[in-house]
């Protein structure tokens, strides 16, 4: 039935144009932004999903951050304590030649004496990011021996978070410590034996051979000197090794992190990136329902105009 009330074929034609333009609209946003989901309208679940996990790489990110941090650090640190075992070897290679008899031990000490000065020196530079872990005051308050690099960021099935640490304690590799209750590798006080001891009579840092004679006594004391300072080494070298160890596992978790990171990505573009091949093909066949429509829709409004005609061959 034609009617001048109510056209229809107009109606119709209309809500199939308007629902072609809402598709046309759709699809222009998503080449336009590059997302198939971009707000929550469009996926409230995945919207929901890649927004924290876009959020929990960011923080990973800040987790990779950390790591480059620590370990500059550490190797700082490694890097002056090798220095700190070539200049003690050359102590005790100055010991075992002012061990024999006859030797200007003065002279001998004046060198010892500038290489003591050398290892001072290495430790107090081993600075990074205002972070020393080879000369220490643990008497300052907030001081505390156990140093945490972040290495992890995760999230549990029930939304808890935790951030997870690569601990390294400085009791480990300190050479020196200001306190006056407790001691480094070079400062400590060593016995006859060449161990730690709070009852030893020298340390690698203050030892003096200068008064020393060829009598049997100063001989012995010398040799004190030359098993204390070899301790030293052996306890530097032990340091350096964790040093190392600490530093390779942080370089193995830069490597997962990064990996997780570029994995999470990839997870989240499945769920919100837009397909531009599929969105393309849409879009030009959704151009040429939009004309088809346009069309049908003029057609559906000359229907009017014919029953017009109508009346004027009456």
């Amino acid at each position: 039935m034609d009617s001048i009330k109510t056209n229809f074929s107009a109606m119709t034609a209309l809500q199939a144009l308007q629902a072609t333009n809402k598709e046309l609209l759709k699809s222009q946003q998503r080449i336009s932004t590059g997302y198939r989901v971009a707000t929550a309208e469009d996926n409230a679940a995945y919207w929901s999903i890649s927004t924290t996990m876009r959020s929990d790489n960011k923080a990973l990110s800040t987790v990779m951050d950390a790591l480059g941090l620590g370990s500059a650090t550490i190797d700082v640190a490694y890097t002056a304590l090798n220095s700190a075992i070539e200049v003690t070897s050359e102590i005790k290679a100055k010991l075992v030649a002012a061990r024999e008899p006859g030797v200007d031990r003065q002279k001998v000490q004046s060198e010892i004496a500038e290489l003591q000065n050398q290892l001072q020196s290495n430790a107090d530079s081993a600075v990074f990011s205002g972070q020393n872990w080879l000369s220490v005051d643990s008497s300052l308050a907030g001081y505390n021996a156990t140093k945490s690099v972040v290495a992890s960021f995760t999230r549990a099935s029930d939304g808890t978070i935790n951030v997870g640490t690569i601990t390294f304690t400085l009791d480990d590799s300190k050479l020196y410590d200001a306190s006056a209750s407790d001691v480094g590798i070079l400062d400590a006080l060593r016995d006859s034996t060449g161990a730690k001891s709070a009852s030893g009579t020298f340390s690698v840092a203050t030892l003096d051979i200068s008064a020393l004679t060829d009598s049997s006594a100063d001989l012995t004391t010398l040799e004190d000197y030359i098993r204390g300072v070899d301790a030293a080494i052996t306890e530097m070298t032990a340091a350096g090794t964790s040093l190392g160890s600490t530093k390779k596992r942080i370089s193995l978790q830069q490597t997962f992190v990064k990996v997780l990171i570029d994995a999470i990505e990839r997870g989240v573009s499945t769920l919100v990136d837009a397909d531009m091949n599929e969105e393309s093909t849409r879009l030009q066949a959704l151009q040429v329902q939009q004309q088809l429509g346009v069309q049908a829709l003029s057609i559906a409004n000359s229907s009017s105009q014919n029953i017009l005609s109508l009346f004027r061959n009456g």
